[in-house]
């Protein structure tokens, strides 16, 4: 515990507070003060004896039965605590709300002075009959204190040393306290911070019996803390609202007791319920990462009895149970993306053209095609036409076709052109930016007038296709400069949507989870939650491409009976870049901070490998096993 006040300063301020009202400023801790000047309010006098207040037999059953569920799941962990107190003089004591002793576990040789100051079940610590102490100083500041010695406000009470906690119900509400008590002679400097733990799992077990209807959360900053005293618990109604938490799923979320029963969980994180319960049904264990609206990420794994789903939620075809088409199929949780899909939704059945704009990777054609699919005009064509790979020779044949005979090397029944093979469905021009500027031309009259004009053809022919065109540059800033028509950029603008890059989504895991059901669907695939974090961490310049592209390998260095990728299925290059990513992240020490950092990959690289095989204290298995590479790549690594 920590380190006891002078006796002779104790003295003074206790004197000094019966002589003037005040305690001598700094000597005290402040809550130490508030209780002292509470105890003195109730009358008592630190030489004088606790007013008595002690439960009679019918009071005290009467008592227990009220806390039936709160005895009931304290006592297996007192007995924990007891197991790691014993010997020690000490005694291991639960209150209720009110501070009356419920249950006391003890060494026999400290009970008899526990019993001479009535530290037995039905006498009540409370701050108005004890004065200061754990106890009841913990009720009234709703925090874990310890009170040591001369720092009780009766002298009576200055052999004992107490460390506290209380214990609050999934709502916020005082349930009782847990005390460990001892003499002070003996006191160890962890005992605080065992009550505190020892009240946190007394909260959990509590929680999880009290909430058994309700849909959990368990949280933690790393996949590996759930499922430890360390996680947060969140109790959702099947509406989604946050309706219990313990004080870390508070924490976790940056919410206060206040906020129970007030807060939507879509307020805090970026996932709404439906997707939750979605993504639970497929995968029940599954540890899924979600994204604070902070940008924060945490990871959760959700408990729930199968009574308590919502009756929506069990025959959900799609992630997005609000609308069922084919834009909520690939709905994985990210709000901006969804954003997006519900905006371009709304004019999908509208003569307004879509822009969708975005990194390369993204997912723009994807998205495109769902779009179409989600369309009045789903059943007729969808043509797209990449603008940047077309030759600027072949393109204006290639896009408003040519009679027989136009021009040499044509066929001699001629071509529709690919404009006229949209006719009734959707024409999508990707990267429509690099369409050279006689080209847009064209593009614009047919866009304006409906109609097409093939190449040797003295009669336009009309048209009729819904339009969406991607671009990964900015065509705002482009024809400002004069490299794309403005007009053309007007007529195309009908709405304009940006879709997040793969760095940016909150929905990694969810997203993970699609592309593996997609690249595997013969079996259920899974990632270690530490390589998950690791990859939801990356940049991926290549966005979804890129990462479907790295994932299709990894499963395919899946050996038969493996269901779980890991480091050891992952190309050594990633691995590499993975690494160095995560020590470029990791907070500099004084001494490298004055020294010169390396810049290229692989100097990063040994960088890393040197770390782990000082953290390993040179054994080169271990060094491998944390870097999540094989003992002969590292090898091979330090030779290179």
């Amino acid at each position: 515990m920590r380190q006891t006040s002078p006796v002779l300063a104790l003295r003074q301020a206790r004197q000094q507070l019966l002589e003037t009202g005040q305690c001598p400023v700094g000597v005290l801790d402040e809550r130490l003060v508030r209780s002292w000047h509470r105890s003195l309010a109730a009358g008592l006098a630190p030489a004088g004896r606790a007013a008595t207040d002690h439960a009679g037999s019918a009071s005290l059953r009467q008592a227990l039965a009220n806390s039936h569920a709160l005895l009931a799941h304290s006592r297996p962990v007192m007995e924990y605590v007891f197991e790691q107190v014993r010997h020690s003089q000490s005694v291991v004591v639960l209150a209720d709300q009110h501070g009356m002793l419920m249950h006391t576990l003890g060494d026999v040789s400290f009970v008899g002075k526990a019993e001479r100051v009535a530290l037995t079940s039905g006498a009540s610590w409370h701050e108005a009959h004890r004065g200061t102490n754990a106890i009841g100083t913990a009720l009234v500041e709703r925090s874990a204190v310890e009170i040591h010695g001369g720092e009780h406000f009766l002298e009576r009470n200055g052999f004992l040393t107490c460390a506290a906690s209380p214990i609050l119900s999934a709502t916020g509400e005082l349930m009782g306290v847990l005390d460990i008590s001892g003499d002070h002679r003996h006191g160890h400097g962890h005992t605080l911070g065992l009550a505190s733990t020892a009240a946190r799992m007394i909260e959990n077990r509590l929680m999880l019996a009290t909430c058994k209807r309700n849909i959990r959360l368990h949280l933690h900053a790393q996949p590996e803390g759930i499922g430890s005293v360390a996680e947060g618990i969140v109790a959702l109604s099947d509406d989604g609202w946050v309706v219990g938490a313990n004080r870390v799923g508070l924490a976790l979320l940056r919410l206060n007791t206040g906020d129970i029963g007030a807060t939507l969980l879509e307020r805090v994180l970026d996932v709404r319920l439906d997707d939750l319960l979605s993504r639970h049904k497929r995968r029940p264990q599954q540890v899924q990462q979600l994204r604070l609206h902070n940008g924060a990420v945490l990871f959760a794994q959700v408990q729930v009895d199968a009574s308590a789903l919502p009756a929506t939620s069990l025959s959900l075809p799609v992630v997005n149970a609000s609308v069922s088409d084919a834009l909520a199929a690939l709905d994985t949780g990210d709000a901006r993306w969804r954003s997006a899909a519900d905006k371009a939704r709304r004019v999908v059945a509208k003569p307004i053209p879509v822009l969708i704009q975005g990194e390369s990777g993204v997912g723009k054609e994807l998205f495109a095609r769902a779009l179409h699919a989600s369309g009045p005009r789903r059943d007729a064509p969808f043509v797209a036409i990449n603008c940047g790979a077309i030759p600027e020779s072949l393109i204006e044949s290639e896009l408003f076709g040519y009679v027989a005979g136009a021009f040499t090397g044509a066929r001699k029944e001629g071509s529709l052109g690919r404009l006229r093979e949209a006719e009734g469905g959707t024409l999508f021009l990707d990267e429509i930016g690099d369409m050279p500027l006689p080209m847009q031309t064209r593009l614009l009259r047919v866009l304006q007038e409906r109609t097409v004009t093939p190449v040797g053809a003295g009669k336009a022919v009309a048209v009729d296709f819904a339009l969406v065109c991607a671009t990964h540059s900015k065509l705002a800033e482009a024809a400002e400069r004069g490299t794309f028509r403005q007009d053309l950029y007007y007529r195309i603008n009908g709405l304009t949507v940006q879709l997040p890059a793969l760095r940016e989504r909150s929905d990694f895991g969810a997203l993970t989870e699609r592309l593996l059901a997609d690249l595997s669907p013969e079996r259920e695939i899974q990632v270690a939650p530490e390589l998950l974090a690791r990859l939801g961490a990356f940049a991926w310049p290549g966005n979804l491409r890129q990462y479907a592209s790295v994932l299709r390998t990894a499963c395919a260095m899946l050996l038969d009976g493996e269901d779980t990728l890991d480091w050891a299925h992952m190309p050594d290059d990633l691995v590499e870049a993975l690494q160095v990513g995560a020590l470029a992240k990791a907070p500099a020490s004084v001494e490298s901070a004055a020294t010169q950092a390396p810049q290229s990959l692989q100097a990063l690289g040994h960088a890393a490998i040197q770390q782990a095989l000082e953290a390993a204290r040179g054994n080169v298995s271990l060094a491998a096993r944390q870097l999540g590479i094989s003992r002969q790549t590292l090898y091979r690594k330090l030779r290179t």
